[in-house]
């Protein structure tokens, strides 16, 4: 008789080596008495055709995707989700056992449920978004949030013509401001959100006027190190509700490691301090 194979996942990219996935994937795998592994793989983009006909035969039933690898794993994809497609970039391989690749972006779902989670009376359509950056992550945030059924989405960025592309991209909806103006677009804002790397640790500060926060806003920050930015202190010394960036990274992970594994993780206080290194 032969024994099943370990099930093993991992995240791909170049420079993996900070990934905080390993820690929180292998935390879930021996909270619910899993056998799997899941390790970080170094994969230069040359090879990653060839890494992603291997893995399965391996025994990988999937992995993630970061840089630079997010929209390459596209187009080698047998299957795509509607909001992958969207994204033009995956974070999340399932490799099926009828040898097919499913493509998933789950950033913005897990910028959802992060807010959801560490703003339970939040509701998006109580009134605009001020949405700063328009990169990567601001792709997802803007996606998600028009979902959701937010009626505008302010998007400011250093450079205009990013913003200006994603609004081409998303429509009427979202409205384009001057980096200079982007402290404008917080005044009456239900929502505002920082998609930017500014206030992360060994970058540049968040310097956007911050003088049109009120107590009725939602303010979060998807940098997590640290833990309370720049933005989020001043929300909060303003009364406003904040949710810091480090759930966005947990929940993103919830639907990859389902169905890779047959378990639907749970996102909390643990879970968080495995991440914090409690």
């Amino acid at each position: 008789m032969t024994s099943p194979r370990v099930p093993l996942a991992g995240v791909i990219g170049t420079s993996v080596g900070h990934s905080k996935s390993p820690r929180l994937q292998n935390y879930w795998l021996k909270r619910y008495g899993i056998p799997g592994h899941y390790v970080p793989m170094d994969i230069a983009p040359d090879d990653l055709g060839a890494a992603l006909n291997m893995l399965p035969k391996l025994g990988f039933v999937g992995v993630n995707v970061t840089i630079p690898h997010k929209e390459a794993v596209i187009g080698m994809a047998d299957l795509v989700t509607d909001r992958a497609a969207l994204m033009g970039a995956a974070n999340t391989l399932i490799f099926r056992k009828d040898g097919k690749i499913h493509a998933d972006n789950t950033d913005g779902y897990g910028f959802v449920e992060n807010l959801r989670s560490g703003a339970p009376n939040w509701k998006a359509s109580v009134g605009p978004a001020a949405v700063f950056g328009a990169g990567g992550a601001a792709r997802a945030v803007v996606a998600s949030l028009i979902e959701v059924g937010v009626p505008e989405v302010r998007l400011s960025n250093r450079t205009r013509a990013r913003a200006e592309a994603l609004r081409t991209e998303f429509g009427g909806k979202v409205t384009v401001y001057d980096w200079v103006q982007a402290g404008n677009m917080v005044d009456g804002a239900a929502t505002v959100v920082n998609t930017t790397s500014l206030g992360m640790v060994g970058k540049s500060e968040f310097r956007v006027p911050l003088d049109a926060l009120t107590p009725e806003m939602t303010v979060t920050d998807i940098v997590y190190t640290p833990l309370r930015t720049r933005l989020l202190q001043t929300a909060e010394d303003r009364g406003c509700v904040t949710v810091d960036g480090l759930g966005m990274l947990l929940h993103q992970a919830v639907p990859g490691f389902e169905r890779w594994f047959g378990q639907r993780p749970e996102v909390d206080d643990k879970t968080r301090a495995v991440l914090l290194g409690a």
